[in-house]
């Protein structure tokens, strides 16, 4: 491969089929809408007259600029965030429009709460710049995406000319989200030589609720020791067996010693107070298993939320906070673009790449790196061609759209072994409007040219195990499951998308039901909650009340046979709850419902992708493999990206078990490259 220079890597990049990566156009676009508005004059013959645009990645979208220039001025700005998140960057276009007309630059003060937005905004209104002064640049320092028939991509090939700054240190954490700030966390605890760096310009979303095996919590709590053999059986069974199960042991054993760290941060230094979910909120009522299977459910799942809403400051924030009072700190903006090794295969550092300037810059990491880079959900390309099941039945997305898989393309170029197996992580709540398909639509302002459909990221009353029907109005499945099991059942059916339907004592029923883990929260919540999420369901036009079942068939697109058949499946579905036996499909009678009291409720759903689990293969230590499953020195994986754990799906009955996961093995590859393991 031929080397290329920091300018030249990024013009290659941009020629890669529906790349993120653009290099400026040098002649005039098209011109743009929207009413003109002159902004502070230059000299003339400033710049090119002609409109330009510049484009750059934002937080869930590519993020368009277009300005208008005359010899001296720019006289119309037209900014396209519609793509990203709808109530803060997608809302933020006009005032930053505003801005850039005023600044007479492209450094704008952007706007609060819409940092990415913003940051993006920005990048493409240099772009603009530069065009009309006659310069060709860069409007997005993403990395090569891959393409529609090739996911992976080709490593790129840096010129060491284009390398212009040297970071030395013993450990590198790539990725300042979850197991990445808690990896940095430990090691600024006990004083590491340590660098991190992130691609944002903040640390990543907190996931909130975390997995821990025998903790000082559940001990507080009073709960009996876990049988840690049936636990270990049963992630086994969830996958298939397609798991490590001495990886799965780290976790089950080493969880405690995780959670004893994360309280003597959250708790002892902070006052922060932890929940600890225990008695019958960790279990389904034992009548479950008279007839289905008899699910086992772990009493793991601990968080912070209380302490996060009283602070405003979520976890991920403390940790920031937490490593840079002793000294510390994230270099955001930087992005990683490749690994590095030695002529012994080891892994050396990484090569990365700053996206404010487009600059590379080598850390060298003596001790190794730690990958923690999140999924690839937000991947069209990953999605589609690793796991097309997946990707068919889902209508919503709740993840975070800076997860592309980066970091598992970049440990894959240097040899690592990606899991064979999907295992994403789905939830019955992708709520949409009649009609509308499992799977991606085509979306001009999504990355990669595709989204999920869904405008609501995740209905959680979806989760409730009311009646199910299909598009010629069937009963198809036992609706009494874990969450992923309704949406695969879903991918035989029309459409790939499955209705709900349930009357007046929804909430009641709710109680009466009494599911687990997140989908409690409908239940706990109660009728304030649901009316909210009903009003929400509405506004969108996908969630449907009628005053009998014959109007809310025609809400929901029943028609002709289909509709003869939707309510006669209602009126056997009553026969059953009046019996209190499924015959049909075996679900447990406390898990039946009448349909009779209206006003009755009915929508549409698929599933809600939240991540993916699909990873890198690791050992018990956390360290990568390579494709003959042997160790890669100076490399560990953690988080979403590292695999080895989780197959098919993910085992949600065991409320925070990949959060757990996670944490475990950020703290164990920081133990292992530091010579901690026994501290």
């Amino acid at each position: 491969m031929n080397k290329i220079s920091r300018k030249g890597f990024i013009k290659i990049a941009a020629a890669a089929a529906m790349s993120g990566v653009t290099a400026g156009a040098l002649a005039a676009c098209n011109a743009a809408s929207g009413s003109a508005s002159a902004s502070t004059s230059g000299a003339a013959g400033q710049y090119i007259p002609g409109t330009y645009e510049g484009t750059a990645e934002g937080i869930s979208s590519t993020v368009k600029v277009t300005m208008t220039f005359s010899d001296s001025a720019v006289t119309d700005v037209v900014v396209d965030t519609s793509g990203e998140t709808a109530s803060f960057g997608a809302a933020a276009a006009d005032e930053l429009r505003e801005q850039l007309l005023a600044a007479g630059s492209a450094e704008i003060d952007g706007v609060s709460g819409s940092t990415i937005t913003s940051d993006a905004v920005m990048k493409a209104a240099k772009s603009c710049y530069a065009q009309a002064k006659g310069e060709a640049v860069v409007s997005s320092v993403q990395l090569p995406t891959g393409d529609e028939n090739d996911w992976l991509g080709k490593e790129p090939d840096i010129d060491e000319t284009a390398i212009t700054e040297t970071v030395d240190t013993d450990i590198l954490i790539v990725g300042a989200g979850n197991g990445g700030m808690f990896a940095a966390a430990y090691a600024a605890a006990n004083g590491l030589n340590f660098r991190v760096i992130e691609q944002n310009a903040n640390v990543q979303d907190t996931r909130h609720w975390y997995g821990a095996v025998d903790s000082a919590a559940a001990k507080e709590a009073g709960e009996p020791a876990t049988d840690k053999a049936k636990l270990l059986s049963e992630i086994s069974r969830y996958a298939s067996g397609k798991c490590d199960q001495r990886v799965v042991k780290t976790w089950i054993n080493e969880s405690a010693a995780m959670h004893d760290f994360m309280r003597s941060i959250l708790e002892d230094k902070y006052g922060w107070v932890c929940d600890f979910t225990s008695g019958s909120e960790a279990a389904w009522p034992a009548e479950n298993a008279e007839h289905n299977t008899d699910y086992l459910y772990p009493v793991q799942e601990h968080n912070y939320m209380a302490s996060e809403s009283a602070s405003g400051t979520p976890r991920n924030e403390l940790l920031l906070q937490y490593i840079q009072e002793l000294g510390y700190d994230v270099d955001f903006k930087t992005s990683l673009a490749k690994l590095e090794k030695n002529s012994d295969g080891r892994i050396t550092g990484i090569i990365a790449q700053s996206t404010e300037d487009d600059h590379f810059i080598r850390y060298n990491a003596n001790q190794g790196v730690l990958l923690a880079c999140g999924g690839f959900p937000g991947n069209p390309y990953m999605m589609e061609q690793l796991d097309p099941l997946g990707t068919s039945v889902t209508t919503a997305c709740s993840y975070s759209p800076a997860d592309k898989g980066y970091g598992i393309r970049a440990a894959v170029w240097a040899g690592a072994n990606l899991d064979k197996e999907a295992a994403p992580m789905l939830f019955d709540r992708g709520i949409v409007a009649p009609g509308v398909d499992g799977g991606y639509v085509d979306s001009d302002s999504a990355f990669g040219g595709k989204a999920f459909p869904g405008k609501i990221r995740q209905f959680n009353p979806g989760t409730q195990p009311f009646l199910k029907v299909n598009r010629n109005g069937e009963r198809f499945a036992n609706e009494s499951c874990p969450y992923n099991d309704i949406v695969y059942a879903a991918a035989h059916q029309p459409g790939r998308v499955y209705a709900q339907i349930s009357d007046a004592n929804f909430i009641k029923d709710a109680k009466r039901f009494h599911t687990i883990g997140c989908s409690a929260q409908t239940r706990n919540l109660g009728e304030d909650y649901f009316a909210q999420q009903v009003e929400n369901g509405e506004k969108e036009g996908c969630f449907f009340k009628a005053d009998t079942l014959e109007e809310l068939a025609d809400k929901m697109g029943f028609t002709g046979a289909a509709k003869d058949t939707f309510l006669a499946t209602v009126e056997r579905y009553n026969e059953l709850y009046d019996k209190q036996n499924d015959e049909d499909f075996g679900k447990p009678a406390y898990r039946l419902s009448a349909i009779r009291t209206a006003p009755f409720y009915g929508c549409w759903l698929g599933a809600s992708l939240l991540t993916t689990e699909q990873g890198i293969a690791i050992n018990e230590k956390g360290q990568a493999l390579d494709t003959n499953n042997q160790p890669m020195e100076g490399l560990y994986i953690t988080g979403d990206m590292s695999g080895s754990f989780f197959a098919n799906n993910y085992p949600c009955l065991m409320a925070g078990v990949a959060m757990g996961r996670t944490l475990t093995f950020a703290m164990k590859a920081v133990k292992q490259m530091a010579g901690l393991e026994n501290a």
